[in-house]
C-alpha cells in the first residue's frame, strides 16, 4: 500500500526556518514525481513546489521561489521542503503529493496524498 507521511511542521517566527519531510512507502514512489501543496484556513489548496524523480528538475510557486527549496533522496524515498525566511502568510497545512511524470501540478490533482502537517508562522 502506497503511503506518504509528512513530518517537521510546527511553529516558527517570521524570518525563521522549518524543514518538512515526506517519507514515501511503496515501491512505486521511486519513479514518481513528488510535490508539496498547502492549504491555509478559508483558502483553496495551492501548489508550492515539485521535483522530478529522474532529472531532479524543480518547480516553485512564485510566492515561495527564492525562499523554499525542494529536494529528494531517492534511496530513502523521502522528499524535503526547506522553508527559509518564513512569513505569516506561509501559515497552512502542508501536504506531500505524488504522481507520474508530466503532471500539471497547478491544474491537475495528484494521485497520492499525505495527511498533512501544520505550519504556523507568527509575526
Amino acid at each position: 500500500q502506497e503511503q506518504l507521511r509528512e513530518s517537521g511542521g510546527g511553529l516558527a517566527q517570521a524570518g525563521g526556518s522549518l524543514r518538512l519531510s515526506c517519507a514515501a512507502s511503496g515501491r512505486t514512489f521511486t519513479k514518481y514525481d513528488l510535490a508539496w501543496y498547502r492549504q491555509a484556513p478559508g483558502k483553496e489548496r495551492e501548489f508550492v513546489a515539485a521535483i522530478q524523480w529522474s532529472s531532479g528538475i524543480t518547480d516553485y510557486a512564485v510566492s515561495v521561489k527564492g525562499r523554499f527549496t525542494i529536494s529528494r533522496d531517492n534511496d530513502n524515498n523521502t522528499v524535503y521542503l526547506q522553508m527559509n525566511n518564513l512569513k505569516p502568510e506561509d501559515t497552512a497545512v502542508y501536504y506531500c503529493a505524488a504522481d507520474m511524470s508530466d503532471m500539471d501540478w497547478y491544474n491537475e490533482t495528484p494521485e497520492y496524498w499525505g495527511q498533512g502537517t501544520q505550519v504556523t508562522v507568527s509575526s
